[in-house]
């Protein structure tokens, strides 16, 4: 791991970025054609093709049996892609991609609390605040929701987006808790999970999917190839050269970029209380991670 970030590691977090910001987008455009069951199925099967055979191509075996290890990778797989990928399919149904962005900003917020509870890493005061900041921005997203459930499908789309984020944030806490494992082998075979679960559910529940037209069908690809499998193996080599530290700065990007991307491809709205949440959030994060941001400040300054 280098001592300093350099223009390569950079342009690999930037690139995530983008790439996990513009997913929402791309999940909405696949929505067009499929259902929400087959957009998460062929999303999670393409990533874990992918990334098999990146695994075989760089000489990595599928680890032997081990009680402890496969259960950690089977409730991961669970957490991290089949739970998440449906109820932000389904949930995009009715709400704006930009929606769904900002709802994933808050997963670091709520990995806070339950690492408190489930690991060594503890809140203190400044944490607790960002938490608190952060959850505020949170509410202040799904606000009309809260009130308006039981009236129609939007409130409850709006929580299953949230839903999902926390779905993340548990299989991270299990994630730093699971036994040594590669992490490409981890993505992959968390991948091959979620496609085993999912692929039945999709046969039983929309049937078998059909080419729906170029706009929907090259969207359902690119999910699976992009975000899923090419993001994967982007955040393995920035961990590796610059450190997870580093990775973090990743989560300020996403909800701004699918703001972006929600409003410039898609003609999305903009609410004025998505951008409220949005530095809400954003503040909350900062304040959380500020220990790990001041890590990434230039020395240079402490030698003036």
């Amino acid at each position: 791991m280098t001592d300093q970030p350099t223009r390569r590691d950079w342009g690999g977090v930037i690139s995530l970025g983008l790439i996990w910001g513009a997913t929402f987008m791309v999940v909405s455009i696949a929505l067009e054609g499929y259902g929400p069951l087959t957009v998460a199925a062929a999303r999670t099967a393409l990533g874990a093709a992918a990334l098999l055979v990146a695994m075989m191509a760089t000489g990595r075996s599928i680890p032997r049996f081990d009680r402890a290890l496969w259960s950690s990778v089977i409730w991961i797989g669970v957490l991290s892609t089949a739970l998440p990928f449906t109820l932000l399919s389904w949930g995009q149904q009715y709400v704006p991609s930009a929606f769904a962005g900002l709802s994933m900003a808050a997963l670091p917020l709520m990995v806070l609390p339950l690492a408190h509870f489930f690991s060594d890493e503890k809140l203190n005061g400044r944490k607790f605040l960002g938490v608190l900041i952060g959850f505020t921005g949170a509410l202040v997203l799904i606000g009309p929701g809260l009130v308006a459930l039981g009236q129609g499908k939007e409130p409850l789309a709006q929580l299953a987006c949230l839903a999902a984020s926390f779905s993340y944030a548990v299989s991270s806490v299990q994630t730093r808790r699971c036994p040594p494992i590669d992490p490409l082998t981890l993505a992959a075979l968390t991948l091959a999970v979620g496609a085993v679960i999912l692929l039945p559910a999709m046969l039983v529940v929309e049937g078998i999917p059909r080419w729906e037209g170029a706009r929907s069908g090259f969207a359902i690809i690119a999910l699976g190839l992009v975000p899923t499998a090419l993001a994967a193996l982007l955040r393995v080599a920035t961990i590796r050269s610059a450190g997870s530290v580093f990775l973090t700065l990743v989560n300020y990007q996403v909800p701004v970029w699918s703001m972006v991307f929600g409003a410039w491809v898609l003609s999305e709205a903009l609410p004025l209380r998505f951008f409220f949440a949005l530095a809400l959030i954003l503040t909350g994060l900062a304040i959380s991670q500020w220990v790990s941001l001041r890590k990434l400040l230039p020395r240079k300054s402490a030698r003036a």
